[in-house]
């Protein structure tokens, strides 16, 4: 039991460090966490909603981009820091002995505190639109964000200890989650696409946590239970392999650091 509790104020520690540092040196320090997806919504809403006309004929299509915007960027910031999360701490796996995982997992905790930070924007944009969502929506909402989290931690999990000996990974990985954005509905809807290209957009985890967090808290509209299910049973699979792979490939994390 104090060896969990101490565990817990290692990592959150961690964290807390991970965050102060990440605004640090910025003169505007932590409204970073705030500002930088309200500039991407900004600029993203004016040429998809003003120029293209993309949300025309949706009263929330604002609303709809930012939910996709925050997810989308949870997902894209907590995976990128997970996977160099052991080589970025280089001299705490080599010089002292702490577990590793603790490692990837504060890493990842202080990209879901970034998160938490633009869901009070998010909050205040509902506010703005007097539009309250459903209870239902709202817990349907809460549940896609721990997906995402489940999905950003089997990623680092397995990437992690890749990363140390395959130094390109990581720009692999920007390139990947680039073209992951325009194959996610977060600038359009689904129902746009033909079936056939809705079936293989879905198939990234990412497409169906953001088509369905915009459609249940907007559309009050929601996945079958069915769905809902299979898709969180595949998401907890591949984050208990990634578990099981952590393991074998985290063996000699300090030798090839």
């Amino acid at each position: 039991m104090r060896q969990h509790e101490h565990y817990k104020e290692l990592i959150w520690a961690l964290a807390k460090t991970d965050f102060k540092l990440r605004y640090q040196s910025s003169i505007l320090g932590y409204v970073w966490a705030i500002l930088q997806p309200l500039l991407i919504f900004s600029i993203m809403n004016f040429v998809f909603s003003s120029v293209f006309k993309r949300g025309a004929g949706s009263e929330y299509y604002s609303l709809q981009l930012f939910i996709g915007i925050i997810l989308f960027n949870f997902f894209s910031e907590g995976t990128t820091a997970g996977m160099a999360s052991l080589l970025s701490k280089a001299s705490l796996v080599t010089k002292i002995y702490i577990p590793r995982w603790t490692i990837i997992l504060s890493s990842t905790i202080n990209s879901a505190m970034v998160f938490l930070t633009t869901l009070l924007v998010l909050l205040v944009f509902f506010v703005w639109y007097r539009f309250l969502p459903s209870f239902e929506s709202i817990l349907f909402f809460l549940l896609y964000i721990l997906m995402t989290y489940v999905i950003i931690l089997a990623f680092s999990f397995f990437t992690a200890p890749l990363y140390v000996r395959f130094r390109d990974l990581l720009m692999i990985w920007q390139v990947i989650t680039r073209a992951l954005l325009y194959a996610t509905p977060i600038i359009y809807s689904l129902q746009m696409m033909p079936e056939y290209v809705q079936r293989v957009l879905l198939i990234n985890p990412m497409a169906f946590i953001i088509h369905f967090s915009k459609e249940s808290m907007i559309n009050n509209h929601f996945a079958d239970v069915w769905q809902n299910l299979v898709f969180c049973g595949v998401m907890f699979l591949i984050f208990f392999l990634s578990i099981w792979s952590y393991k074998k490939l985290s063996v000699r994390v300090a030798e090839n650091i």
